[in-house]
């Protein structure tokens, strides 16, 4: 995987403009904040951060993936403020699962998502190299 900064860019904070690689693609589907039964154990914009990311990473892992091959990810969230003043405790869950912040990366606020209770929704796309 390569990180691409044209030149004279900034290096973007927390993602990457864009990613390329190459190797077996894994796609995994919006994540919410749920657990494995469906079970939601906090309506906390970061908690529920935490456990998307986390069956992120269950998900790669049946997939013969690991978090390092993610390229592509991208966050719907319900609530712009809620998810901007959560940056500190979803950085910190992003970095202990996840580990760096070199996927290219979109968030889009949304109204609502299929789950009432969900608060985010994240899809990813990760290359294992061949």
């Amino acid at each position: 995987m390569q990180v691409l900064l044209p030149p004279g860019w900034p290096r973007p904070r927390g993602y990457a403009n864009g990613v390329t690689a190459r190797g077996r693609m894994v796609f995994v589907a919006g994540m919410i904040g749920w657990d494995a039964q469906g079970v939601f154990h906090t309506d906390d914009m970061a908690g529920q951060v935490r456990q998307a990311l986390q069956n992120i990473v269950d998900v790669l892992t049946a997939g013969g993936a690991k978090p390092e091959h993610i390229v592509r990810m991208t966050w719907y969230v319900t609530d712009k403020q809620e998810y901007v003043a959560a940056y500190p405790e979803i950085g910190r869950a992003f970095k202990e699962l996840i580990g760096s912040f070199n996927a290219a990366m979109t968030a889009v606020e949304v109204a609502a998502l299929v789950e009432d209770r969900a608060k985010v929704e994240i899809e990813v796309t990760a290359v294992v190299p061949d």
